[in-house]
């Protein structure tokens, strides 16, 4: 089992940047592919992006693309969301995950944080 851990969350105004880290500890040497997912108030859960943690490469949702980047460091067991020119439609919680998929269903993902609460806000 992989445990998680996200941090960097707090509230920013519109146009602002946060960035948000993901710790993975336990069973790293299974990680494959980890992921961000967000969730707003009464709505589901939302895929945002993710990293396949060897070949590093990356994929967006498409209301993140050119706004948000992942980043991971492989020595540190880390992986970043750097979030720019937020809008309040970003607000949610942000889980980071973990799974053997690369995909965007949150079904598919095996280990998840505790989230982190972004809020966009003037």
């Amino acid at each position: 089992q992989v445990q998680l851990a996200e941090s960097g969350g707090g509230l920013v105004r519109p146009g602002g940047s946060l960035r948000l880290s993901c710790a993975a500890s336990g069973r790293i040497y299974n990680l494959y592919v980890m992921a961000w997912f967000r969730q707003a108030p009464g709505t589901e859960r939302e895929f945002v992006g993710a990293v396949t943690w060897g070949p590093g490469n990356t994929f967006y949702a498409s209301s993140v693309k050119d706004r948000f980047t992942i980043s991971r460091d492989t020595a540190k067991n880390t992986m970043n969301l750097q979030m720019n020119d937020l809008k309040p439609e970003d607000t949610a919680i942000y889980y980071c995950a973990t799974g053997p998929y690369s995909n965007r269903e949150a079904s598919t993902y095996t280990s998840w944080g505790q989230g982190t609460q972004v809020t966009v806000s003037s």
